[in-house]
């Protein structure tokens, strides 16, 4: 029997991370799918997951934790592809460091992904946006913060590890613009709006000075993390609701803002 688990820690820290230059996000939410089939594996095969091996993944029990997700976790069938995915990209790792299990990784990769519908991603109209870009308190550190990320993350269509990784030596005032770092290590340069550039100065100059390079930082000092940014959108997003009550009917979040962009070419400036 094949070791699993050394074939996995690889491809997380080595092949995703460090060759592929994948997002920590990315890493993170393969290593909460490898960690839901190795848990399924194990209840079926009543062992214990560090015992599990690479023959115990065969496309039988793939297919059946991709049934799990859907009947008894209640997955969509998005998500339910997107789990598959992470799969499937490990066992493209691991055709190249075991040709002895060819077939079986042959097999697991023929596994097809649901066909699901599509939709339109949602979008805020300009009453609602101004409303939300107006949410924060302009008094108050924390809204000031606020209103920097939201008109970053509006204006400038950056995705929230984007947004969070943002340091304070990408950002370049005078020629208002900031330098991005994107997925796949890739880089590019973008030009503010001067009312995103006007709310990322009043930030910085209320920043002050700590331990960490990051631009955005919550109360203690440490960096933003996409589930604050997550939560802050959502707090601001209720508030502007009661000024703008057509927000009730819609889900702002984060992956959403970056669709407004061509709209506010006009109402950011």
């Amino acid at each position: 029997m094949t070791p699993l688990a050394p074939h996995v820690a690889v491809f997380l820290r080595e092949n995703l991370a460090h060759q592929r230059g994948a997002s920590q996000h990315t890493c993170d939410f393969y290593a909460c799918s490898f960690q839901l089939l190795f848990e399924f594996a194990a209840e079926r095969l009543k062992v214990i997951p560090s015992s599990l091996a690479l023959e115990h993944l065969d496309a039988g029990m793939i297919s059946a934790f991709l049934e799990y997700l859907e009947d008894a976790r209640h997955n969509s069938p998005e998500t339910r592809n997107v789990r598959l995915a992470a799969i499937r990209s490990f066992f493209h790792f691991v055709e190249h460091r075991e040709p002895a299990m060819l077939e079986q990784v042959q097999r697991v990769l023929g596994i097809p992904y649901k066909k699901t519908d599509s939709s339109l991603v949602p979008y805020l109209v300009e009453n609602e946006v101004r409303a939300l870009l107006d949410a924060p308190d302009p008094t108050t550190r924390e809204g000031i913060r606020d209103r920097a990320m939201l008109h970053l993350a509006i204006c400038g269509g950056l995705r929230v590890s984007e947004l969070t990784g943002l340091q304070t030596a990408d950002v370049v005032l005078p020629s208002m613009s900031i330098r991005v770092h994107g997925k796949g290590r890739r880089e590019r340069t973008l030009l503010l709006w001067k009312a995103t550039a006007n709310a990322l100065r009043a930030w910085i100059i209320v920043r002050g000075v700590v331990a960490v390079p990051e631009l955005f930082v919550n109360a203690r000092g440490e960096a933003m993390s996409r589930w604050g940014f997550a939560y802050v959108l959502k707090h601001h997003a209720e508030a502007a609701s009661q000024e703008c009550p057509s927000l009730l009917r819609k889900r702002v979040s984060p992956h959403v803002l970056r669709h407004y962009v061509p709209f506010l070419t006009m109402s950011c400036n």
